[in-house]
């Protein structure tokens, strides 16, 4: 009776096995056709930014727009392919308890920006895309894992005298308003954005990298496209150094390549002599690269 009520489940599960096995040819597929779509993206950006000291102001920021819109579609596909989690009841957490705090006595409660969709359009590169990140903080060592930050936009804000570290893939970083900051970060599929920034130290892999009006800041960066620095002065570049358990899977996803980094080809846009050095931007001394991250 039994065996015969399991031969009568064979064409079913078999059915089901099939189906499972077209879904993930299906996925694999996507998944390599997200792979071309980043490269090209890549190739676009390159041209974008090979073509900055020929383009109309207009022009660039069409374009700039552009592949914004892009890059926010494409982070939407690899979100779509990611694995859904498993519901689960479980007690809510307090609104601090994403970050990891090592404050001074007295420094000021911890306020983490909770993933929201932004309410419009950013210059930088934000589009409508969901957000974390965190704002309005001082003296605190803050951290996001690689399952809070996958191809998620980054932000932040108002920051003084913090450690940011963000164990992922985002898609996105942007910060503004720091002082004397450290941030590292592991690789960024599209473009980090830097504003306001003051006495900082920063360890960044992206595919574009743009600095405005920031003073005295060191960069470790891994880059395929040229940096850009614009209304700044006292930026030092060096290669990108940092490293923790998970990188290589994060650079995998990003679709980065690790083998080209453009970390000391920068144009400054406030410097557009030919056969002189800008004076804003300059190579960190080998010497002084050697950073205990941890």
């Amino acid at each position: 009776m039994g065996s015969q009520r399991d031969l009568s489940l064979v064409p079913e599960r078999l059915q089901r096995r099939e189906q499972e096995r077209q879904l993930e040819v299906e996925r694999r597929k996507q998944k390599r056709q997200n792979r071309e779509a980043a490269s090209r993206l890549q190739g676009l950006q390159k041209l974008l930014n090979d073509s900055v000291l020929f383009l109309a102001a207009y022009d660039l920021r069409q374009g700039q727009e552009v592949l914004a819109r892009l890059q926010a579609a494409l982070a939407e596909r690899r979100r779509d392919l990611q694995p859904k989690k498993r519901f689960a009841f479980k007690t809510r957490r307090k609104a601090a308890s994403s970050i990891k705090v090592g404050a001074a006595p007295g420094a000021p409660a911890a306020a983490g920006i909770q993933a929201s969709p932004l309410p419009g359009k950013e210059e930088g590169g934000f589009g409508s895309s969901w957000v974390c990140g965190f704002s309005n903080l001082e003296s605190q060592v803050l951290e996001k894992r690689a399952d809070e930050l996958y191809q998620r936009d980054v932000l932040l804000t108002d920051l003084s005298d913090c450690t940011i570290k963000l164990y992922g893939n985002p898609n996105t970083l942007r910060l503004t308003k720091a002082r004397r900051c450290k941030l590292l970060c592991g690789p960024v599929s599209t473009s980090v954005f830097l504003e306001d920034c003051s006495d900082c130290v920063l360890a960044v892999a992206c595919q574009q990298l743009r600095i405005h009006s920031t003073k005295d800041t060191r960069v470790f960066l891994q880059v395929i496209s040229r940096a850009i620095v614009e209304d700044s002065n006292g930026i030092q570049f060096a290669p990108y150094t940092w490293s923790y358990p998970g990188i290589d899977k994060d650079f995998e996803g990003s679709g980065l390549d690790r083998s080209k980094n453009n970390w000391n080809d920068v144009d400054d846009f406030n410097w557009l002599a030919r056969d002189e050095a800008s004076p804003n931007w300059s190579i960190l001394p080998e010497e002084e690269r050697k950073i205990q991250w941890d």
